[in-house]
């Protein structure tokens, strides 16, 4: 198995908190994460009717069961759990008692901020990081950025040689089959799977609700909606812009992303790292997935990650701006083995129109290069190097 990032982080805390939270993607590892760090713990799965019915029809003879150092699986399909967790764990102030595991992160965190709060500590797991590859096996590593891109990080593909298409649409099929239909009535599914490729094909791009429903042909609440589901269950994450005490004018819509890149060159119709090379906009793949990856190596180590985009009224822009206590580092992603002055245009531009409190941090250049190149005023970084950053 491929050993996780996150672990240390997790098991660095299970002694200060009763419950600690683990959502993610479908198929990102954590019931194999979450086995691993425990084996001492009983594991329940709430996908299983009887689990469930268990717990529906006897919640007080369910938890005596159960009493203490379970993993419950899939927890967001027994959303009443938390309120008797919430009382029980009171009770009994015992910490590590109960891990929670799930896929759908909007109600798991729902319930949590109601019943939970204080008693819980919250963790994302992402696919897998070119960090956590690396430090399996250097041959695990893709060798380019457009495998890279192409792959993505789910597990399972590492694990064995299964094909990428049918990978991707086995897992598109699950997702709809068992995530969304459960939070949502679709009684049209191809709607919904075009709307999500609609989706794939804004990658990187300002988010525009009005168009993206027109050419969906649905209504603005639903496209709204459909968006949220997305969010929830780790599919998509919307960027929101930074316009903080600016004086120039500064767009105010966010930016939308996938989590994964391979799905989303599996949506965009992408099967090779030749077809990625050739894509009109590789740059937005490429962008995608250095955001993701240093989204990952933040979650990892159990650090938020306040992220945000910036661009003006003349689209002079910096891909990514990380808030860190009084610094602002910011980001800039280019598809390119060859860096050039154009890379840090939108880099100086901020920082001289920013207020004062703003312009002091590091400027980084991430390209499709190997080679790190210490540069007057900011530095270029290779694509493999992120986990340092």
């Amino acid at each position: 198995m491929i050993a996780r990032h996150i672990s240390e982080t997790i098991q660095a805390v299970v002694a200060l908190y009763p419950i600690l939270s683990v959502t993610g993607p479908r198929q990102s590892g954590k019931t194999t994460l979450l086995r691993q760090i425990f084996p001492q713990y009983a594991y329940v799965n709430f996908e299983e009717p009887n689990v469930r019915r268990f717990f529906e029809e006897d919640p007080y003879g369910f938890l005596k069961r159960y009493d203490r150092f379970v993993i419950f699986d899939e927890a967001q399909r027994v959303p009443e759990l938390f309120s008797y967790l919430q009382v029980k764990t009171d009770a009994d102030r015992l910490m590590g008692q109960y891990i929670l595991s799930g896929s759908q992160n909007f109600l798991l965190l729902e319930k949590i901020s109601q019943s939970l709060a204080g008693r819980v500590s919250l963790f994302k797991l992402l696919p897998l990081s070119h960090w956590e590859l690396a430090a399996h096996s250097p041959g695990l590593r893709p060798a380019d950025a457009a495998e890279a891109i192409l792959k993505g990080g789910y597990p399972a593909l590492y694990d064995r040689p299964i094909p990428l298409s049918g990978f991707f649409q086995s897992y598109l099929e699950t997702y709809v089959e068992r995530d969304v239909r459960s939070l949502v009535n679709i009684k049209d599914l191809g709607t919904f799977q075009n709307f999500l490729r609609l989706c794939a094909g804004r990658a990187g791009q300002l988010l525009n609700v009005h168009s993206l429903c027109t050419d969906a042909g649905i209504s603005a609440p639903t496209a709204r909606n459909w968006l949220s589901i997305l969010e929830a269950s780790y599919v998509l994450f919307l960027l929101p812009p930074f316009f903080e005490n600016f004086n120039k004018r500064v767009v105010k819509s966010p930016k939308l992303y996938f989590y994964d890149t391979g799905l989303l060159c599996h949506l965009l119709g992408l099967s090779s790292p030749e077809q990625v090379l050739l894509y009109y906009q590789r740059g937005v793949l490429f962008e995608n997935m250095a955001i993701v990856e240093l989204l990952k190596n933040r979650w990892n180590t159990g650090r938020a990650a306040p992220f945000f985009f910036w661009q003006d009224s003349n689209r002079v822009e910096v891909d990514l701006l990380e808030l860190e206590g009084n610094e602002t580092h910011l980001y800039e992603m280019k598809y390119s083995q060859t860096p050039t002055s154009d890379f840090f245009k939108g880099l100086y531009s901020f920082r001289n129109a920013a207020p004062p409190e703003r312009r002091g941090g590091k400027n980084t250049a991430i390209y499709a290069g190997e080679e790190r190149q210490p540069r007057s005023g900011a530095t270029i970084e290779s694509w493999r190097d992120l986990p340092e950053l």
